[in-house]
């Protein structure tokens, strides 16, 4: 009875986290969500199936699993370890390893893996802290520990560790912070998003512009272009990274 109290309130806490994350859950029930929503299935067929595992039932736990896939497109092993309130929107694509670990209320979109790197045995998943927020496509890859309340953006590359309270963008994944303060909330802005290596481009544009018109002053030649093209970093003044 204990075991079946502490699935019920794991299932709860999963249903309140969809609820709260989605705005479009908010106007729906939580038995449609049951019947509805492949993040919810997923999780709750995993919280039994990972309940089997631990208990060393044979076969069946990879079996729910693999049923589990096929209907909703999201393949977490019965070994994962996931925290409460888990929100896994949309879901289609989402792959989450063996020796991964989940901490409390991550919210993860669609697309999104949680995997290893190479053939070794062991911890070889990444471990993600609570309240982060993985976008839609990102790879976290290799035995990586992601800080408590990081934002990993859309279809980044992470193979390194990530500090808690930062952005992280691109491939391979660069930690930034947006306006220099911690990000609040599970979702992010994904168009103003800080791109380190677009500012960088940026800049070595913009100070070409300042040569050439430099080199005309000197020689009293027309530049290239009569009035060159300042470029703006990608995001405009939430572009400014850490």
């Amino acid at each position: 009875m204990t075991a079946l109290a502490g699935l019920a309130r794991e299932v709860r806490e999963d249903l309140a986290a969809a609820q709260q994350r989605d705005p479009a859950a908010r106007s729906v029930g939580r038995v449609e969500m049951l019947l509805t929503y492949r993040g919810v299935q997923a999780l709750l067929a995993h919280r039994v199936c990972h309940a089997l595992y631990m208990t060393g039932v044979p076969v069946l736990p990879r079996f729910i699993a693999f049923l589990t896939t096929a209907v909703t497109g999201v393949e977490i092993h019965p070994a994962a370890r996931i925290g409460r309130g888990l929100f896994i929107d949309h879901g289609v694509g989402v792959v989450i390893g063996e020796t991964a670990e989940v901490g409390d209320d991550v919210t993860i979109y669609q697309g999104v893996t949680l995997g290893g790197t190479g053939f070794a045995r062991g911890k070889r998943h990444p471990t993600v802290g609570d309240e982060v927020m993985v976008g839609a496509g990102a790879a976290l890859l290799g035995p990586i520990v992601i800080g408590e309340r990081a934002k990993i953006g859309a279809n980044s590359v992470v193979i390194h560790d990530v500090p808690p309270n930062s952005t992280v963008v691109g491939n391979p994944g660069h930690p930034v912070r947006v306006d220099g303060k911690k990000p609040e909330g599970p979702d992010a802005d994904w168009a103003h998003l800080p791109d380190p290596v677009a500012d960088a481009i940026s800049g070595l544009a913009n100070r070409l512009n300042e040569l050439e018109e430099l080199v005309a002053e000197q020689t009293g030649r027309k530049p290239s272009s009569a009035e060159p093209r300042r470029l703006q970093p990608r995001g405009g003044p939430d572009s400014a990274g850490g």
